[in-house]
């Protein structure tokens, strides 16, 4: 039970944790650039929505990792 409890702590640690923060702060610039630059308005909701999702996703991983 304890390496069961180890793997899943470790599966997609900070790599994971990284790669969503890099997404999550490269589809916000877009989302807050996009207006300015007259890029299209669904290309720019678009990259919101992967914006949100990335922030909701760090927070279920946070609040997942404060249980353990």
């Amino acid at each position: 039970m304890e390496l069961e409890a180890s793997r899943s702590r470790q599966a997609g640690g900070p790599v994971v944790t990284t790669l969503l923060w890099l997404i999550f702060i490269a589809s916000a610039a877009t989302n807050s650039i996009g207006g300015f630059t007259g890029l299209d308005t669904m290309f720019r909701m678009t990259a919101g929505g992967i914006a949100v999702a990335c922030l909701l996703i760090l927070i279920v991983r946070f609040v997942a990792r404060r249980k353990d």
